[in-house]
């Protein structure tokens, strides 16, 4: 064996590179790997959408079978990621927005022996559940600095409008901002699937507290509906959210959004997949036992343009 491994050190240039993409050590080489990706959300939301291009575009790069599932209910989660281990897939993505309800299908994954990324949510959870990585942003992180931007704007008493009630990254998200708005931030709980309640639920709390001059939405549709109500119901509220999508960088620009706290979805999807992709190949284990942050990055009128062409093909 020693003697095979310096004959191959002898090489050429060219021959040692081919005996080192036949070990798999370059992308797109190797065994055919399955990865399937389960989260508490899926097609139509755009942030989702980009979230998943950005997982596609590694997949291909990287020779792997890309599937993909999401339910918004934790049960329903949790045995999506049941039936992929029943599937043998070699590795599994997965958000952990309620996290609890995620922690017997993470047991059973790591039974199987089937290496489990998370992403986007529960960064805080995800070791302690036997996740080898997360990434995301630190959504405490996040809010304080939405809420430092809400004071920027000269927003005094402000909404935060949480879209799905039990989510932990959401919830952290408005505490954060909370703690550095230095202001009157109050929670208001929105039925998310459903933006005309979305609208009716902003447009009364609006009406009912005249002095109300920010809103914060966690989620860039949301902001659209928030812009929306504000006008209804005569406010000057302004309005802040998070993530971005291209619809979001043209209202950012015409001065209907004030900023966007952008988690870089394309990148969560990319490097999960990779990174399960690198792990299965070379044994590499990206982020040293900490969640590799892929945000926050503030957007605002200031720097929305140089963002508009990546925005418009869909990846930021």
């Amino acid at each position: 064996m020693v003697a095979v491994v310096l004959a191959l050190g002898a090489c050429s240039g060219s021959g040692g590179k081919k005996a080192e993409e036949r070990a798999g050590a370059a992308p797109g080489a190797g065994p055919r790997l399955k990865i399937a990706m389960v989260t508490h959300s899926g097609p139509g939301d755009t942030f989702w959408d980009i979230v998943q291009k950005g997982a596609k575009a590694a997949a291909a790069k990287d020779n792997v079978e890309f599937l993909y599932s999401a339910d918004p209910d934790g049960g329903k989660q949790a045995e999506l990621v049941k039936a992929a281990i029943d599937k043998k897939v070699d590795g599994i993505i997965v958000t952990l927005a309620k996290p609890d309800a995620m922690r017997d299908a993470l047991a059973q994954a790591a039974a199987a022996k089937i290496p489990v990324v998370s992403i986007n949510s529960g960064a805080g959870e995800s070791a302690r559940l036997g996740a080898v990585a997360h990434f995301g942003q630190d959504e405490s992180i996040a809010g304080e600095a939405a809420g430092r931007e809400l004071a920027r704007i000269g927003s005094k008493k402000a909404l935060c409008v949480i879209h799905e009630q039990g989510n932990v990254g959401l919830e952290d998200r408005c505490a954060g901002a909370r703690k550095t708005f230095g202001g009157d931030l109050q929670n208001l709980f929105v039925k998310g699937t459903s933006m005309p309640e979305v609208k009716s639920s902003i447009t009364a709390k609006l009406q009912a507290g005249k002095d109300i001059d920010g809103i914060l939405t966690l989620g860039a549709p949301f902001a659209a509906t928030a812009v929306d109500a504000a006008k209804e119901s005569g406010s000057k509220a302004k309005v802040g959210t998070f993530d971005m999508n291209k619809e979001l960088i043209a209202s950012i620009k015409a001065g209907d959004i004030w900023f966007a706290v952008d988690q870089q979805p394309y990148l969560q999807g990319y490097g999960a997949v990779d990174g399960l992709w690198l792990l299965k190949t070379n044994g590499n284990v990206i982020g040293g036992g900490r969640p590799v942050l892929t945000g926050p990055a503030i957007v605002t009128r200031d720097n929305a343009a140089a963002l508009e062409a990546f925005a418009e093909r869909g990846t930021r």
